[in-house]
């Protein structure tokens, strides 16, 4: 039981460290070497976690030769733009001018009812009204409509808005009191009850979400009672 247990962590451990080669990215934006490496760490660590008559390092010895691969692979893509375009692909533009490309289409093996539906996701629903349409190396569609179909912008209407986009820092979260952004921010224990009196609250542990930004405003969520 515990020679189960221990190659089951082993492997998981290794399957977490080969996803976070790959960087904070959902399955659908991975790269296709990307998506393959996923794939095989998984293929190889079931194996041996399932049968116990398989040596754990043939398991752990090809999903280190993936990571390292991935990690050659990487730095290599970084240095060569032919080798990175060979891996990795190189985007296609399947709307140009409001011309749908059909051989780009047909090459990228993109159906017309797969464009549509992007297209219909993204708000638009004639693409004659796109100025382009590329097709990324992560299979997503990004599409850039002419400027008279596209949002207004306060630029647009020669409007000159206020910067006020501020990163709010999270002080309580689900009744836990993040000390270390509390330091950080200037503020003390002392304050945080001030703040807590002043929405009708006792203690930190009824607070679902506590934030401070850096005009100074708190935004503080109560926990719904249960």
């Amino acid at each position: 039981m515990s020679t189960a247990f221990l190659r089951t962590v082993i492997l998981y451990l290794m399957i977490m460290l080969g996803l976070r080669l790959t960087g904070k990215r959902q399955i659908g934006q991975l790269e296709p070497a990307e998506l393959a490496l996923t794939m095989m760490i998984s293929d190889l660590a079931t194996v041996p976690m399932q049968d116990f008559g398989i040596p754990l390092l043939a398991g752990v010895i090809p999903i280190l030769t993936l990571l390292a691969l991935s990690t050659l692979f990487s730095y290599c893509s970084l240095k060569s733009l032919r080798f990175r375009a060979f891996v990795c692909g190189t985007p296609a533009i399947l709307i140009e001018d409001g011309r749908i490309c059909q051989d780009v289409l047909r090459k990228n093996r993109f159906t017309l009812d797969e464009l549509m539906e992007e297209l219909r996701g993204q708000g638009i629903s004639n693409p004659s009204t796109v100025k382009y349409a590329i097709l990324e190396n992560s299979g997503q569609l990004s599409v850039l409509p002419y400027p008279a179909n596209a949002p207004v912008t306060p630029r647009d209407m020669g409007i000159t808005p206020e910067n006020r986009a501020t990163l709010p820092v999270i002080l309580v979260n689900d009744g836990r009191v993040m000390t270390t952004n509390l330091y950080a921010c200037g503020k003390s224990i002392n304050w945080l009850r001030k703040e807590l009196k002043k929405h009708k609250l006792q203690d930190p542990a009824q607070v679902f979400l506590l934030t401070l930004d850096q005009e100074g405003t708190v935004c503080c969520i109560p926990k719904e009672d249960n």
